[in-house]
């Protein structure tokens, strides 16, 4: 797979709704730092595990100045079945047209897929972790990316993962927020 980076580049604009139907524009965010992160699909049990990290930290992160938004490929209504049951303090957009994934250059990997099933530790986590839905085993296999978006709408950090679990570490995230390396 090739690598792709978006570092020192200008963030890709977009506005659209929430999974609730409040206005999202990114434009709305300058001033503040942004993790964007886009997931697979709402009912992807990897998505969830990383999403209540996500909770767990989003405190944490807001008082270190970082903004959180969300997009899965999935419907407004899959969202609240799944992901949005977890009630995050953050917004959760639905892209089911994988618009601003294709702005973004968001990849699938069958690669990546095979390496995230033969990781058996992984897999027996995400077993135990109350997410298993089959109603995410028959999809495309996209991977997880992250960026990091700076006050000005500059890309400082991208992370494009190379299987279904594969972020951008939380505590680099509350370091840059902090504006620490």
């Amino acid at each position: 797979m090739e690598t792709i980076t978006f570092k020192n580049q200008k963030a890709i604009p977009f506005e659209t709704q929430d999974y609730l139907g409040n206005a999202i524009s990114l434009a709305d965010y300058k001033g503040k730092k942004v993790l964007l992160t886009f997931f697979r699909y709402a009912s992807c049990p990897f998505c969830n595990m990383r999403m209540q990290l996500l909770i767990r930290n989003a405190e944490k992160l807001k008082k270190s100045g970082v903004e959180i938004l969300v997009l899965f490929a999935s419907s407004a209504q899959q969202i609240k079945k799944y992901a949005g049951k977890q009630n995050p303090p953050f917004p959760i957009i639905p892209d089911a047209g994988r618009d601003i994934y294709k702005d973004y250059m968001i990849k699938s990997s069958t690669k990546g897929m095979l390496k995230t099933m033969g990781n058996m530790k992984m897999m027996m986590k995400m077993m135990g972790s109350g997410f298993f839905s089959f109603d995410s085993m028959p999809r495309e296999s996209l991977l997880p990316a992250d960026f990091l978006i700076d006050e000005n709408q500059n890309i400082v950090e991208s992370f494009f993962g190379t299987e279904f679990s594969e972020h951008i570490d939380i505590d680099s995230v509350w370091r840059w927020g902090k504006g620490e390396k």
